[in-house]
C-alpha cells in the first residue's frame, strides 16, 4: 500500500513532509513555529509585521523580483500568520518546484529588511488594521478570544495595534528572528506529482548553507478564565455575537469529534442545525456559524451570528435551545 506522505530530516533539522498527488499543479510551503502567542505586550503584531517584510528584498533579489518570480512563470507566492505559526507557500506547475523552492528559502533566510521598506511596510498594515476596524464581523472576533485568554499571547490581535507597529525596528525584526525562527521549529512540505527523493535531492542542495539552530522561544500555557461578556455600539446595521468557550487542544484525543461536531451544529454546510433553524425556518440572520479553532496546548469553541437588534434576543435563545437539545438528546 502507498504511502499517504513521508517524512524526512535535513541535516540542518528541517523537517520535510512529502506527499504524492498525480496532478499537474504543485504547492510547496514553508512553515515556522512563530505566531503572535509567541510576541509580548510589547510586541503585538511583530510575527504578522515579519510575514510582509520578508518579501521586501534580500541579498540576490528586490522585492519586485521576488513577487514576479513566480506570477512569470504562472505560479502563486504568498503568506500567512496565525496565532502559532507564519508560512510562506507557492503554487506552481509541476516542473516548476526547482523555482518555488529556492524562492521560498531565500526569503526566508536571506531578507534583508531595508529601514524604507519597513517604514512603508508599517503604514500597509496600519491600512490593515484600521480595515479591519470597519468589518465588526471580523473585529468581534478578536475581542472574542481577548476574553477567552486575558493577559495571554493568545488573546492578543495578530495585526498588532497601530502603536505598536509603528514602534518597530529592524533590532526588533532580528530579535524576534533570532529567538523563533530555529531550524528545528521549520516544517517544509510539498505535495505533486515529483518524487519525494528528487525534492529531498534540490532541498538538500538549496539548505546546505543554512547551518541548524535551536528556537529559544518558550511557550506559557494560558491560565484557567471566568465566564465573562463585552458589549460595545457602533454605528452599524447589524448587530453581531460570539459566544464560546476554550476547547481541546489539536493533539487531544476528542478534537476530532469536536471537529464532527462543529460541522454538525454550524459547519459550512447548509444543512447544519443552526443555519436550517435560525437561518431557514426563522429567517433572522443571513449569516450563523459555529467554528473550532485547535492550538497546540487549547482550542476555542465558539458560536457568530449576525442579525437585526430587533431579533437578537431570540437568535441567542435559538442557540440555546439548539445547544440543549445536543446535550440531551441521544
Amino acid at each position: 500500500m502507498e504511502k499517504e506522505f513521508e517524512v524526512f530530516e535535513l541535516p540542518n533539522g528541517i523537517r520535510f513532509v512529502h506527499r504524492y498527488a498525480n496532478r499537474p499543479v504543485g504547492h510547496c510551503g514553508l512553515m515556522v513555529k512563530a505566531g503572535s502567542r509567541d510576541e509580548s505586550p510589547e510586541t503585538e503584531g511583530l510575527a504578522h509585521f515579519i510575514e510582509h517584510i520578508l518579501f521586501k528584498g534580500t541579498a540576490k533579489r528586490k522585492a519586485y523580483h521576488i513577487l514576479s518570480r513566480m506570477e512569470d512563470a504562472g505560479g502563486e507566492l504568498n503568506a500567512y500568520t496565525t496565532k502559532e505559526d507564519t508560512v510562506i507557500y507557492a503554487s506552481f506547475l509541476g516542473n516548476d518546484y526547482q523555482r518555488a523552492i529556492e524562492l521560498i528559502f531565500d526569503i526566508g533566510f536571506n531578507s534583508i529588511f531595508p529601514e524604507k521598506e519597513l517604514v512603508k511596510e508599517k503604514e500597509v498594515i496600519i491600512d490593515e488594521i484600521n480595515s479591519y476596524k470597519d468589518s465588526p464581523s471580523e473585529l468581534i472576533f478578536d475581542d472574542f478570544e481577548a476574553l477567552l485568554f486575558p493577559g495571554h499571547p493568545l488573546g492578543m490581535n495578530i495585526l498588532g495595534t497601530p502603536e505598536t507597529v509603528r514602534s518597530f525596528s529592524r533590532k526588533d525584526v532580528l530579535s524576534f528572528l533570532d529567538s523563533s525562527y530555529g531550524t528545528n521549529q521549520m516544517v517544509f512540505s510539498y505535495v505533486g506529482n515529483i518524487k519525494a527523493s528528487r525534492i529531498l535531492n534540490y532541498l538538500k542542495k538549496v539548505t546546505e548553507s543554512i547551518p541548524a539552530r535551536q528556537s529559544s522561544l518558550l511557550r506559557s500555557t494560558p491560565q484557567p478564565y471566568r465566564q465573562a461578556n463585552i458589549e460595545s455600539e457602533r454605528p452599524v446595521f447589524q448587530s453581531h455575537v460570539v459566544l464560546g468557550t476554550r476547547a481541546y487542544a489539536a493533539d487531544e484525543d476528542k478534537a476530532r469529534t469536536l471537529h464532527l461536531l462543529n460541522n454538525l451544529l454550524g459547519g459550512p454546510g447548509m444543512n447544519s442545525r443552526l443555519n436550517l433553524n435560525i437561518r431557514e425556518k426563522y429567517g433572522f440572520t443571513y449569516n450563523i456559524e459555529s467554528f473550532y479553532n485547535p492550538y497546540s496546548d487549547t482550542g476555542v469553541f465558539g458560536i457568530y451570528a449576525g442579525t437585526d437588534p430587533s431579533t437578537m434576543a431570540r437568535t441567542l435563545k435559538l442557540i440555546e435551545k439548539e445547544l440543549k437539545k445536543l446535550r440531551e438528546k441521544k
